[in-house]
């Protein structure tokens, strides 16, 4: 299940998996059932894998400026409407937190309604409201029918959610509260510290250093005035990307598009994130009380819009991005046993986002475990990939492939990413031939170009302990770790 999760993840749209809505009980697409289940629901293809759908993509843009990409699929009686903004934590401008309490904040007020008001108006109608803020950007999504008697008015609460947010000030104490307790729970996890010391690390000053959520110095300071103002910027008409499947006709999807960025503040699109500066290379580490050590090693990757992106992504598969199999997980649980897992990744952001490879080990064979990592790396840069491997990968990627466009709510966060990154509408097909054309040649060329094994920023969290040689590669390793990661 993890694997099929990163394969997704990774697609080319890193950021879907992360803002999917997940599946509405009363509309989600794998349970209903009858004739209008059969092209949308994967359980009705009794085991076959999926076809590829071939997407119509339409776009055009509203009067107030905000992008429109839409898909007409009127197999479900459905529809999937989703909000980006470049409103995520890069535009909080000095103060860490803003777009997370901002983004947490748009459905719990509107005049005329509170938190339960709204709540109760969305599943009164069957619909499905959901939001969510990261580094890159901040989204907004609605699930509905789309007969005219739930369409009509989930729309205009959603529209009035997004347009008119009152932010009020139990509701804002509420959520930093939580976000407060969030922070303790935090210090109880060498995983999650070791992760908020890398990316300070790796970016420094960048908008891109501190945590999307912010600190426990930033929020008990943020006000509703400062809300507001986030809001008439950030959530702005023409910072916006609208996405749109389902159900619906080209003049039915107009009037939507139209009817929401008209309810949004007027304002152009916020300016692009600047590129990070290349961080100082070398070691830190977290003491903390543990069996096991956190090893988190990361460089500045790409952005979004890199060529070399397809060919990163596949190499990137075959050395640890895909589960079992890959050279990573071979070398380190399979062979020795010093881990559950170990995985690598590219998150390619709008600006040059972090290559990371994160693991667990046993404390005292920590130092040995992150020498074995950071040696297969520079093995895997200097000799690339062999060409069972890359067929492999290939051929595991074409099947899987299909996934991304299996669902309407899989297409909206394709859509989505494409409008936010400003990626092409052919973006899907051209992705796919392009792995497919890659030789071992350009995908080894493509890896060295972007990753340096001399370059590496390293946190390690866990114990001081005394050292222990690593066993050597077996077919029968002696154990596995004495955790399961978390």
């Amino acid at each position: 299940m993890k694997t099929e999760q990163r394969r997704l993840g990774l697609l080319g749209l890193i950021l879907s998996s992360a803002l999917a809505l997940g599946a509405c009980a009363n509309l989600s697409d794998s349970t209903l059932t009858g004739d209008a289940a059969k092209l949308q629901s994967l359980a009705a293809l009794d085991g076959k894998a999926p076809t590829r759908r071939t997407l119509d993509i339409q776009t055009w843009q509203t009067a107030q400026g905000a992008k429109v990409l839409f898909v007409e699929a009127h197999e479900l009686p459905m529809f999937d409407l989703r909000l980006t903004f470049a409103a995520g934590s890069s535009q909080d401008g000095g103060v860490p937190g803003l777009a997370t309490l901002t983004n947490a904040m748009l459905n719990e007020g509107v005049p005329g309604k509170d938190v339960g008001a709204i709540a109760a108006g969305f599943e009164g109608l069957g619909a499905e409201f959901g939001n969510g803020a990261y580094r890159d950007m901040a989204v907004a999504s609605l699930r509905s029918l789309s007969a005219q008697e739930q369409r009509k008015p989930a729309l205009a609460l959603f529209a009035e959610v997004l347009g008119r947010p009152t932010f009020p000030a139990d509701s804002l104490a509420r959520i930093k509260n939580q976000l407060l307790a969030g922070f303790e729970f935090q210090k109880q996890n060498p995983g999650k510290l070791a992760s908020l010391e890398l990316f300070e690390r790796l970016y420094g000053q960048h908008p891109y250093a501190h945590p999307s959520d912010g600190t426990a110095q930033t929020i008990p300071a943020i006000t509703r005035q400062q809300l507001q103002a986030f809001h008439a910027r950030a959530y702005a008409a023409g910072n916006a990307v609208i996405a749109l499947v389902g159900d619906l006709s080209r003049s039915e999807a107009e009037a939507i598009a139209n009817q929401v960025s008209a309810a949004l503040p007027q304002g152009p699109a916020l300016a692009k994130i600047a590129q990070p500066q290349a961080p100082k290379p070398g070691i830190s580490h977290i003491e903390y009380p543990s069996n096991q050590t956190h090893l988190m090693i990361a460089q500045l990757g790409i952005d979004r819009r890199d060529p070399d992106y397809a060919a990163l992504y596949l190499g990137n598969q075959i050395f640890g991005g895909g589960g079992f199999g890959t050279r990573l997980m071979s070398e380190v649980r399979e062979k020795r046993g010093l881990t559950y897992g170990v995985y690598s990744g590219f998150s390619a952001m709008q600006a040059r986002g972090p290559f990371m490879i994160n693991l667990q080990t046993r404390a005292e064979l920590s130092e040995g475990t992150l020498a074995l990592v950071k040696q297969l790396l520079a093995d895997y840069l200097h000799d690339g990939p062999t060409q069972q491997e890359l067929d492999n990968a290939k051929r595991e990627l074409a099947g899987s492939f299909p996934l991304s466009t299996a669902s309407n709510a899989a297409i909206v966060g394709q859509l989505a990413s494409m409008g936010f990154y400003d990626l092409p509408l052919s973006y899907l097909d051209d992705f796919m031939r392009d792995v497919q054309s890659l030789s071992t040649e350009q995908v080894k060329a493509a890896m060295a170009k972007h990753l340096d094994p001399e370059a590496l920023v390293v946190v390690t969290a866990g114990p001081t302990v005394a050292q222990k040689e690593l066993p050597p590669p077996t077919d029968r390793p002696a154990e596995l770790p004495s955790a399961v990661p978390h």
